[in-house]
């Protein structure tokens, strides 16, 4: 249940975010008129995460080998996309502002709307995407109540960012949370490993591969303990990086 929670309130938090950065763009340039645009943009947005979600859960249930092809594809693109948001964190709202302003700035109201809808289309179904793909590693009947929790407290997150953004630190946010799905990847491709040799690809290896594996498997006895342990790492890393914080602020 905890990496699906944390894991849809990170992307669920971005999606908010970016439709929060939207939103206000256009109604501070004057440009309400394409609103509606980005409404629908969120709809087909969450409509083609589920149905991706859809998907991935019926070709992966019971296919040891797509199970793996599946967790090495996640974890790929979530490690290169958690990398490229510590480096683009802090001028995520200029940057997207930037390329809304030429979406939105065509001479044609038709291009506009469709600037604006494919931009939001973008934005929205790059965080669903990404959760569709991490959710199905995770092996926990509780997942749909992580889930649930998780997108409860995105929507908590941006309401607080939203009224009390000057004392949100966003950029710790993002390295912690960017934290956890690193580590989160590695246990990823752990499984990826043991599902490969459930399937029996690794030949003569596979076998052996599988029972020094299963024991940390999301059925096996130290495997419900990882997430666990992720936490604590993460947290332990927050305080540390809050008391350094304070730390500085105190000296200045």
């Amino acid at each position: 249940m905890i990496p699906a929670l944390i894991i849809v309130f990170r992307e669920g938090f971005e999606a908010f975010l970016s439709v929060a950065i939207i939103l206000a763009f256009l109604r501070k340039t004057g440009r309400n008129s394409l609103r509606p645009a980005v409404y629908a943009g969120i709809v087909t947005s969450i409509v083609a995460s589920f149905a991706l979600g859809w998907w991935l859960m019926r070709v992966s249930e019971h296919q040891s080998l797509i199970e793996g092809i599946l967790g090495v594809v996640a974890a790929v693109l979530v490690a290169s996309f958690v990398v490229h948001v510590w480096h683009t964190a802090p001028k995520m709202k200029g940057e997207m502002e930037r390329r809304l302003d030429v979406y939105s700035s065509a001479a044609s109201r038709f291009l506009a709307v469709a600037g604006v809808f494919g931009f939001t289309v973008l934005m929205v179904t790059r965080e669903g995407m990404e959760t569709a793909l991490m959710l199905i590693q995770v092996r926990n009947s509780r997942f749909i109540l992580g889930s649930l929790l998780g997108i409860g407290a995105a929507a908590a997150m941006s309401w607080a960012w939203a009224h009390y953004g000057h004392r949100i630190d966003i950029k710790r946010f993002f390295q912690v949370t960017g934290l956890f799905l690193l580590l989160f990847t590695l246990q990823i491709l752990f499984y990826s490993i043991h599902e490969f040799s459930e399937a029996a690809v690794l030949g003569r290896w596979s076998e052996a591969i599988h029972n020094a594996t299963e024991p940390f498997s999301p059925v096996g006895i130290y495997g419900k303990w990882l997430s666990i342990l992720m936490v604590g790492l993460c947290a332990a890393w927050l305080i540390g990086a809050s008391m350094k914080d304070r730390f500085e602020r105190s000296r200045a």
